[in-house]
This record gives C-alpha cells, structure tokens and sequence, in this order.
C-alpha cells in the first residue's frame, strides 16, 4: 500500500526488487554431537534462517492474513528438534533448509547454526548453508 501523498514519486529503480525475512539468534537447547562430553546433554543452539521471497509471496498491504508466515520459522524448527537428537549441526542445517525450502514463495535461502559454548576464546563454531 502506497502513501497518496507520495504516489508516483519513487523511481523504478529504487523500487524493492528482493524480500527477506529473518529469524536471527534462534536459541535452542537439544542434544546435539558425537562426541561423548555432548551425547545425553543438551547444549546451546542458535540458528538464523534468512529467507528470500517472491514477489508475489509478499502483500504490500497491512493486512496479517495475506502476509508470509514468519511465526512457521520458530515453531517449525522447535517442532522439527522436539524430543530428538543429531550427531552433527550439519544434519540440522540441512533439515531446517529443506523445511524451509519447500514453502511457497521461497526464492533464495541461508541456514545457519552455531554452538556458543564450545570455545571459550570465541563466539561460536557452526555451519552455514545457502542456495546461493
């Protein structure tokens, strides 16, 4: 939805020509390693997923009902991890991109994931997929 006042006035080159929605610094607590100090103990996770959407998977309205659902990027990552384990973030980066992959409108994708704790003398250690 375009302000009247302000109609007409935007050049096509400064119009949007990509849409992204983030979750940054999703933590979660699951068991996840292989090696035997992580089997059994869950750990801190925390996961970013940054999606790039169509054109059209995206309302310029104000209207919630024709909006992309970001709300599915929590609950469908804390549904995906519930009650389960992965040896490696690997597995989880993948499951959370395929996840996410197959929603209507997605056009390019990243999936991070990182471990906080590990290191003491940094921020974390992960892995990162993209479709780019």
């Amino acid at each position: 939805m375009t302000d009247l006042a302000i109609d007409g006035l935007i050049p096509a080159a400064l119009r949007p020509r990509t849409r992204k929605i983030v979750l940054e610094d999703y933590e979660l607590m699951l068991d996840i390693g292989f090696h035997d100090f992580e089997v059994g103990r869950p750990q801190r996770l925390v996961v970013t997923v940054e999606v790039w959407l169509d054109e059209r998977a995206v309302s310029d309205s104000d209207d919630a009902a024709e909006a992309w659902d970001y709300d599915f990027l929590r609950t469908g990552i804390a549904e995906l991890v519930a009650g389960r384990r992965f040896n490696l973030q690997e597995t989880l980066a993948r499951e959370i991109y395929d996840l996410v992959a197959a929603r209507q409108g997605v056009t390019a994708l990243r999936v991070a994931t990182r471990k906080p704790d590990i290191y003491p003398d940094c921020a974390g250690v992960g892995v990162e997929i993209a479709s780019f």
